[in-house]
């Protein structure tokens, strides 16, 4: 846990760094395959240090944090025994995979949305996604729609009401993200069975 919080420090510490947008791209890139820290950890403070920014730093995390979901993919898809099952076993998901495996490519849109948006660790399912083969074109546009209501919503409030804001996002906004993917489902659900 340590490492952890060390990690988190670091990655904060970057963003009044003359290069903290290399460094967000660099960030949303790897946190979307391998890397323990989201990238909203860095963009927090960037956007609330310059909110005229925040949309430019919003497209730079989502871009960079689809093309890393790329890697994470191609990670489960070729890389699956060297880099795929460590990483797994890491974030604690590699018993869930055999199960998980079987049922993916039904329901694996909704799975590549959901960790998009909720705090779920993207990754995992960038490389559930690569080890499964869905479909590439489903994955790319469905993590680009989830990265970019993640990281624009987070964008949007902290321009529009800033810093205040940050609480709320730092601590609840996880929580709101998995109500609503809860709400979304459930409308699904009770209108194809209802």
């Amino acid at each position: 846990m340590a490492m952890i919080r060390r990690l988190y420090d670091n990655v904060l510490g970057l963003a009044g760094h003359r290069h903290a947008l290399w460094a967000l791209a660099a960030i949303a890139f790897i946190e979307s395959s391998v890397f323990p820290i989201p990238p909203d950890v860095l963009m927090i403070p960037m956007i609330v240090a310059r909110p005229s920014r925040a949309f430019l730093i919003a497209t730079l995390a989502t871009l960079a944090s689809v093309a890393g979901g790329m890697l994470g993919y191609y990670i489960g898809w070729g890389l699956m025994d060297s880099v795929g099952n460590p990483v797994l076993e890491f974030y604690g998901a590699k018993g869930s995979f055999d199960d998980l495996a079987r049922r993916f490519n039904e329901y694996g849109a909704w799975a590549v949305l959901i960790a998009g948006v909720t705090p779920f660790p993207y990754k995992v399912i960038t490389i559930f996604s690569g080890a499964t083969q869905l479909s590439l074109p489903v994955f790319v546009t469905v993590s680009f729609l989830a990265r970019a209501l993640r990281f624009f919503l987070i964008a949007a409030l902290l321009w529009r009401f800033g810093a205040p804001m940050r609480d709320f996002i730092e601590r609840r906004l996880g929580f709101v993200f998995i109500v609503f993917v809860v709400v979304l489902i459930g409308s699904f659900y009770f209108v194809r069975y209802l």
